[in-house]
């Protein structure tokens, strides 16, 4: 498979492909849409940063199969950055990008103007009841979430919308949760907290984002 000046490297996951473009490898998403943030774009592939998103960070070095037909809860959603590539992962699946705040939530109306799949919900991540009543069920959770309390928020939307067997992945901000102590510290106690009541199946640092680790759940 092979374009002018571009080789995939390697599948990474549906619609996700690291190419060689000329002297480096970029990181991608296979997409018929136009660039959502300023990203570059390779013919049908637009480049993820994985300086601009945890989730592209992780994939680089850590891989989840998602399915394209997943349904998906996304806390902290911002203004869409990793919403438009996990968007074009999730192509025959459904995103509900829930984000409180009401600047970065104006650019990610716009992106569910043009991508189907994306149901934006200007809800605060902590009270679930607001949007239990819109999120049905889903196969996968994710969450990016700068709160002290992101633990918290993380396991009660589990409880309430996260199938069994689903999968999860919280991005843990250690920084956002005590910054008196080390992160270490702070990973050690998240990671007891979280073993309490799913199967943990892989966490690590992010090489791109300081003070942060991911990891990946399964709703037992």
């Amino acid at each position: 498979m092979a374009h002018t000046g571009i080789n995939v490297i390697e599948k990474i996951t549906h619609n996700v492909y690291l190419l060689n473009i000329g002297d480096r490898n970029v990181l991608t998403t296979k997409s018929r849409y136009s660039p959502h943030y300023g990203e570059r774009k390779f013919g049908e592939y637009r480049e993820w940063m994985p300086s601009r998103s945890k989730l592209a960070s992780m994939l680089l070095n850590y891989r989840i199969d998602i399915k394209p037909e997943w349904k998906c809860l996304y806390l902290g959603a911002a203004s869409g950055t990793t919403v438009s590539h996990l968007s074009d992962i999730l192509d025959r699946g459904v995103i509900y990008a829930v984000e409180y705040a009401a600047k970065p939530f104006t650019k990610l109306i716009e992106l569910a103007e043009e991508r189907k799949n994306v149901i934006p919900l200007l809800k605060d991540a902590s009270k679930v009841e607001y949007y239990s009543g819109i999120v049905e069920k889903v196969d996968f959770l994710y969450q990016d979430v700068s709160q002290r309390n992101q633990v918290e928020i993380f396991l009660k939307n589990i409880e309430f919308f996260l199938k069994r067997k689903g999968e999860a992945v919280v991005m843990v901000k250690a920084r956002s949760i005590d910054s008196t102590v080390e992160p270490e510290k702070v990973y050690r106690d998240v990671i007891k907290q979280l073993e309490k009541e799913l199967k943990i199946l892989k966490y690590d640092v992010l090489k791109h984002h300081r003070d942060h680790i991911f990891v990946h759940c399964l709703n037992i």
